[in-house]
């Protein structure tokens, strides 16, 4: 039977499969921050699960600084627009 990885939320620090969560990463390379919709950018990243109570608390409190530094606008943006999704 094959291990499924696990990461934490970074709100509400629950555990879930690595593939249901959004990961946020900012890239080893380059330093850029980007949303990794395929999971394998290296680089450092935050994970944040669907819910969009946990979006609305990252994207309010700036969780995400505290593990990958400056956050540009976009990238919360584009968080926004898949809290609208989620919501349907």
């Amino acid at each position: 039977m094959k291990k499924i990885p696990k990461r934490m939320c970074i709100n509400c620090q629950q555990m879930y499969p690595k593939t249901e969560l959004i990961r946020v990463v900012r890239k080893a390379n380059d330093g850029v921050i980007t949303i990794d919709k395929s999971g394998k950018i290296s680089g450092k990243g935050a994970y944040m699960c669907h819910n969009s109570e946990c979006i609305k608390d990252i994207i309010k409190s700036n969780k995400l600084e505290r593990y990958l530094g400056k956050i540009p606008d976009e990238i919360y943006e584009e968080l926004e627009k898949m809290l609208v999704e989620y919501n349907g």
